[in-house]
């Protein structure tokens, strides 16, 4: 619970509507030396400027208009670790992570086989019904999206994605507001979206439901359905949480499956993003948008909002 505590601290609202520059916080120079980098075709100050570059666009919400790099996963990598380094004297510290693509149309339009990972620092994540600019980010978004929490470091040792139900203690409504950061024009892969740590901008977070045989089971938590309505009562996109990899517990395994090959591993209380469950869409200026759920909690919808203005 202490993780979820933090959701509410003011601090939390007032970041992402700061203007700064990267410059104000070096790369730490012990990142530079992980293998990720020694197996770049960049040299470490090609890889530093990639950055800056990224960092810097994300923190004044300046649309990233050239990007000519190929970039390696490796590459990738090596960029979205400087550049949560960066970030976190902003964001704060490591909170959990977030599957991205996790959709196979998804996929398909980013050339992509396999979700793509990412870090969810504190600061990112807001409670709802909160009122914040349209503009938080270069290219803000939003989607209706789920949250699990970890209850025991036992998941790492799961061989099967149903076995990782064992191990979750809580399930969270999540209205994610991604930054996909770079110009329309561009044409954007897998490994441009690692760089810039998969599109984690902000989120609105509901309720904290016990995840258990009586409230929700495996059954239930790949049948939840999702609305996005405006404040006039229109429905602007739906979902179901089926598209999360065919089952929600599927990316569960697969973030630990990733971490591990990483040679990292998942913590008590780290919350997991799984990912799209409706339709990525544009922000628009003077909205309030409620996510509506379906099947979190018997015979009742579960609520999250957040007005732009």
């Amino acid at each position: 619970m202490k993780k979820i505590k933090l959701l509410f601290v003011f601090s939390l609202i007032f970041f992402p509507f700061l203007t700064v520059t990267a410059q104000t916080k070096p790369i730490d120079q012990k990142s530079k030396y992980n293998l990720s980098i020694l197996l770049s075709n960049l040299s470490f100050t090609e890889i530093e400027n990639i950055t800056q570059k990224i960092a810097n666009a994300y923190l004044t919400k300046q649309i990233i208009t050239e990007f000519n790099y190929n970039l390696t996963s490796e590459e990738a990598n090596s960029i979205q670790e400087n550049f949560i380094n960066i970030l976190s004297s902003y964001q704060g510290e490591l909170i959990g992570y977030k599957a991205a693509l996790t959709n196979t149309k998804a996929q398909e339009t980013f050339k992509v086989n396999q979700p793509l990972l990412g870090i969810l620092l504190e600061n990112m994540l807001l409670p709802s019904g909160i009122k914040i600019p349209p503009n938080f980010g270069a290219k803000p978004m939003m989607e209706g999206d789920l949250m699990v929490r970890v209850a025991n470091e036992k998941i790492n040792e799961v061989t099967t994605p149903e076995d990782t139900l064992k191990y979750l203690d809580a399930v969270i409504p999540f209205l994610e507001l991604p930054d996909l950061v770079y110009d329309k024009n561009i044409k954007v892969n897998g490994e441009m979206l690692i760089a810039i740590n998969a599109g984690a901008r902000l989120g609105v977070v509901g309720n904290v439901i016990p995840l258990d045989e009586e409230n929700i089971n495996k059954d239930k938590l790949k049948n939840i359905s999702v609305k996005l309505i405006d404040d006039s009562g229109e429905m602007i996109a739906q979902g179901n949480s089926n598209a999360l990899l065919g089952d929600p517990l599927n990316v569960v395994f697969w973030i630990k499956e990733q971490l591990k090959a990483q040679g990292k591993t998942l913590k008590k209380g780290d919350l997991l993003s799984l990912g799209s469950i409706t339709p990525l869409i544009p922000v628009e200026t003077g909205k309030t948008i409620t996510a509506q759920y379906t099947g979190l909690e018997k015979d009742k919808v579960t609520e999250v909002f957040i007005t732009f203005e």
